[in-house]
C-alpha cells in the first residue's frame, strides 16, 4: 500500500458518479478533467487554511537588485515572522500584493533589506500527507458528485466521510504540534496568576 495519488483520487470521484476509472490524467475523458480541476480548486482551498505541513516559519527574503522582495510563486499567506521581535511594533507593516511584499507604510514594494517572514505555501497533491490527500479527495468527490449528478443519498453517505476524514486529519495536525491544554493563552493566564499570587 502507497499514499493515495492524484490519479487514484480522481479514479475515488469518478467512481462517486459510476464512471469507470482512467489510467492516467491525461485520458481526454471529460469527467476526468472536470474531477481533476474540482480536485486541484479543493487542494487550494484546503491548503489556504495553513497546517504544519504547508507552513514556513522564520523563511528569509532577499532584496533584488530594485529592493524589491519577491515571494515564492507558491506563497498562498504571508507574514512578518513571530519569532523577530522587531516586527512588533508599528514601524513594520508588510503585506502580500500579487508575489512581491509591499509596505503600507511607505507606500512601496523597495523595502530595500532582508526580511524573515511566516508563510502558508501551496504544494502539489502529491506532496501532501496521507491524511490531507484522504481528506481532499472525498470533498472533493462529494463536490464533483453534487456538480455532476447531485444526488442527495449519495450526498449523505459523502458528508460522513468527509466528517471522519476531517477529523482524522485534525487528529493528525494535533499529534504533529503535540497540543495541549497549557498551549491555550486562556490557561496559560490562570496558572500565571496563580504562581504570582502564592506566598513564599
Amino acid at each position: 500500500m502507497n499514499l493515495t495519488t492524484k490519479l487514484e483520487a480522481v479514479n475515488v470521484m469518478l467512481s462517486t458518479i459510476g464512471e469507470a476509472a482512467v489510467n492516467s490524467l491525461s485520458s481526454g475523458l471529460l469527467d476526468a478533467e472536470t474531477a481533476e480541476i474540482i480536485l486541484n480548486n479543493v487542494t487550494r482551498s484546503v491548503q489556504t487554511t495553513g497546517w504544519s505541513f504547508n507552513e514556513e516559519v522564520g523563511y528569509t527574503l532577499s532584496p533584488d537588485s530594485d529592493g524589491i522582495l519577491n515571494l515564492p510563486v507558491n506563497c498562498l499567506r504571508v507574514d512578518l515572522a513571530k519569532s523577530e521581535s522587531k516586527y512588533r511594533n508599528a514601524n513594520f507593516d508588510y503585506v502580500q500584493r500579487g508575489t512581491k511584499l509591499y509596505d503600507k507604510i511607505n507606500h512601496t514594494y523597495a523595502i530595500n533589506e532582508t526580511v524573515k517572514v511566516d508563510m502558508i505555501i501551496i504544494l502539489d497533491f502529491d506532496e501532501l500527507p496521507e491524511a490531507a490527500r484522504r481528506f481532499i479527495a472525498i470533498r472533493a468527490s462529494r463536490i464533483f458528485q453534487e456538480r455532476v449528478v447531485g444526488s442527495e443519498l449519495l450526498s449523505k453517505f459523502s458528508d460522513d466521510d468527509e466528517n471522519t476524514a476531517w477529523l482524522d486529519l485534525l487528529h493528525t495536525e494535533s499529534d504533529v504540534n503535540d497540543y495541549n491544554i497549557f498551549d491555550d493563552s486562556s490557561t496559560y493566564r490562570v496558572l500565571n496568576r496563580s504562581i504570582n499570587s502564592k506566598v513564599f
